[in-house]
């Protein structure tokens, strides 16, 4: 994993799923390199999500403070993209282009603005290219 990589929130919900010991280990390696050096990104969407599903959603939900330490410790260190015009006007040029819904396109618009090469996600379609950037799912690898 030398090239800049993002990772998608369905990624990060992987790192606590015990029902599949073999994707929550690739996910949590992949979040372990982004931090280890650096070289990993998520955006604002990515933390958002994480915490829709992970306090409401998971088998059992996450303690508020647990989802707090984890934000904390592991996600917004390699948080690069926040709100603003310039990202949601790419993500509408990158749904109009691509036929992605919105918030994927969002995703894609992201890894794109923080010059990510490749964009680790179970849910797009993985080996399509957008922008030059590629789309990979690490559990087919």
């Amino acid at each position: 994993m030398k090239d800049r990589f993002f990772i998608d929130t369905n990624i990060i919900v992987c790192i606590f799923d015990r029902q599949n010991g073999d994707k929550q280990k690739k996910a949590r390696e992949i979040l372990k390199q982004a931090l280890d050096t650096m070289n990993g990104a998520i955006s604002f969407q990515v933390i958002q999500e994480f915490c829709n599903v992970a306090l409401k959603k998971f088998e059992t939900p996450l303690l508020t403070s647990d989802c707090r330490t984890f934000i904390n410790k592991f996600l917004f260190p390699v948080c690069e993209i926040f709100p603003g015009l310039e990202i949601y006007n790419k993500a509408i040029d990158i749904k109009e282009i691509t036929n992605y819904g919105f918030y994927d396109s969002l995703i894609i618009a992201s890894a794109i603005e923080s010059k990510c090469s490749i964009l680790y996600s179970e849910d797009l379609n993985s080996n399509e290219k957008v922008m030059n950037m590629q789309i990979v799912n690490p559990f087919k690898v």
